[in-house]
């Protein structure tokens, strides 16, 4: 995204050291700045006050189930703010799935967009939410819970 859109300022966080390193060097190879990219897992990053309520959109592909997905971004948005989720196959169940999260959290679906994809494959959706209320400060719950525990 930073290299379509270089005038937006990308934080990218990553549990895993060595995926944060191979990160860094591409964010130093490629020259993209700024860029931040930081070593923690939402969970705990979620609560940090310099990172919770801080970023206009968040961008969540391949990491979990929407529900868990809310659970683990939406503490970081604005008020306002916006998640891009894209879905596979999946996403109606998911987006039927999440309705308590989204209650809980502060959430609200906004579109569920089937994208048009260059390729032959399953369906695959966009599903845009918008933060509409504060998230309750005992969000996210601690590591793995969220996984372990859907909302």
């Amino acid at each position: 995204m930073k290299i379509a859109r270089p005038d937006l300022d990308v934080t990218l966080i990553e549990a895993t050291g060595k995926k944060t390193r191979f990160l860094e060097s591409i964010v130093s190879d490629l020259g993209l700045s700024p860029v931040r990219v930081l070593n923690g897992r939402a969970e705990e990053a979620g609560h940090d006050p310099g990172l919770r309520d801080s970023f206009s959109l968040a961008i969540g592909r391949a990491v979990a189930p929407l529900r868990v997905l809310l659970e683990l971004t939406l503490p970081f948005l604005t008020i306002g703010g916006h998640l891009a989720a894209p879905k596979g196959s999946s996403a109606v169940r998911e987006i039927s799935e999440a309705e308590h999260a989204l209650s809980v959290l502060g959430g609200e679906i906004v579109s569920r967009d089937t994208l048009d994809l260059p390729f032959e494959g399953p369906a695959q959706s966009l599903i845009l939410v918008r933060k509409a209320k504060g998230t309750p400060d005992s969000y996210p719950r601690r590591p793995g819970i969220p996984n372990k525990r859907p909302l």
